[in-house]
């Protein structure tokens, strides 16, 4: 048996003949660029949300960068967020001109730990970048009252989190704006980029929604200097028709989790867990080994397709080295980078598939 990672082509076989429908509308209206598929899907996603607004745009990466542009971050500035992530996350703050100032995380979540955001906080902090990682909600709350304590803003990178919920409120509705990815392998995947950015705040909204379009709100008349960054009309077709199924396949995604989480209970690994009052959506389920890289091998010979998630941080990355970042505080960040190891984790993963799979990392340990 071999396990791949993920199964879009399930995916698309379980909704065939909507989303081959969809294609074909988009293709017979010639209706690309900017038109109602695109305004569909926000109007949707805002119902889905509880949310006021959505702008949707190119992909995730523009998405946190527009918004850090709205929300006036440049030179001289400090963003605050995680190495633990996918680079996107720190370059979208360096593109605006500003420093990205990394926090280690917590030991359990992965995600920020906010007990050390404030001794990092100076005068030119201007923002906190929170990332809900691998489907688990950053404990939102006590980053909120820091925020208001320092008149920060509230970015939150939920790239992986479609659908998560943070003491009964959606993520993405939680700080002052949020940026959503639906890079095909998301919870929430097109067939190609895309993005989106969810707001409560018009200005913000207003904002974004020019910075994204060249800058523009009226065609041939542009505010400041813009970007080129939309959503087709394809893609938003395509992510209509998914996102009526993403519930459904969020709960098919934790009911995997439970399956995995009492199978290697017992099993010399350390499985994830998620924090109290959250409902998390596991984009990805992501273990620790002491023997990750030689795990993985075993479970590649045995035909198991597995990932790491990130095996480099990004304050080790060449391209941040003028940081100097200290790994002394950043001990938990690289201790976790050398033993995870993110296990097949997809709606339609079958019991049988998981038992292979656990069965394999038993049989390793002996």
């Amino acid at each position: 048996m071999t396990i791949p990672f993920v199964d879009l082509k399930k995916q698309y076989l379980s909704i065939k003949t909507k989303i081959d429908e969809a294609i074909q509308n988009v293709v017979n209206e010639t209706a690309f660029i900017k038109g109602k598929y695109v305004q569909q899907f926000e109007e949707d996603y805002k119902q889905a949300y509880g949310v006021k607004h959505v702008i949707s745009c190119a992909n995730g990466t523009d998405a946190i960068y527009i918004t850090l542009k709205a929300l006036g971050i440049g030179p001289g500035d400090e963003v605050i967020t995680v190495a633990n992530t996918w680079i996107s996350t720190s370059e979208t703050i360096s593109q605006t001109g500003a420093k990205p100032v990394f926090i280690d995380i917590d030991p359990d979540y992965y995600t920020i730990d906010v007990s050390k955001i404030e001794e990092k906080i100076t005068k030119n902090t201007k923002a906190i970048v929170p990332v809900h990682l691998f489907g688990q909600p950053a404990d939102m709350d006590p980053i909120l009252k820091i925020a208001d304590r320092y008149k920060l803003k509230v970015i939150e990178d939920a790239a992986q989190a479609h659908g998560a919920r943070y003491k009964g409120k959606n993520v993405g509705c939680l700080g002052n704006a949020a940026g959503f990815s639906f890079y095909p392998g998301k919870n929430l995947g097109a067939f190609g980029d895309g993005g989106a950015v969810t707001t409560n705040d018009p200005i913000i909204e207003e904002r974004v929604r020019m910075l994204s379009n060249y800058g523009s709100q009226i065609k041939y008349s542009h505010d400041v200097k813009g970007v080129n960054s939309r959503l087709d009309e394809l893609q938003a077709a395509l992510l209509r028709v998914k996102l009526k199924y993403l519930d459904i396949w969020n709960d098919k995604r934790r009911n995997i989790s439970d399956q995995y989480a009492k199978r290697l209970n017992n099993a010399n690994i350390v499985i994830p867990t998620a924090i109290s009052d959250v409902i998390p959506v596991w984009h990805l389920y992501v273990i620790r080994h002491k023997k990750r890289d030689s795990l993985q091998k075993y479970l590649r010979n045995n035909g198991i397709d597995t990932i790491i998630h990130y095996p480099i941080p990004i304050h080790k990355q060449l391209a941040y080295k003028e940081l100097e970042c200290s790994s002394e505080n950043m001990n938990l960040t690289q201790g976790i980078a050398d033993s995870i190891l993110s296990l097949p984790m997809h709606p339609r993963l079958k019991i049988e598939e998981i038992d292979t799979i656990v069965n394999a990392i038993y049989s390793y340990n002996k």
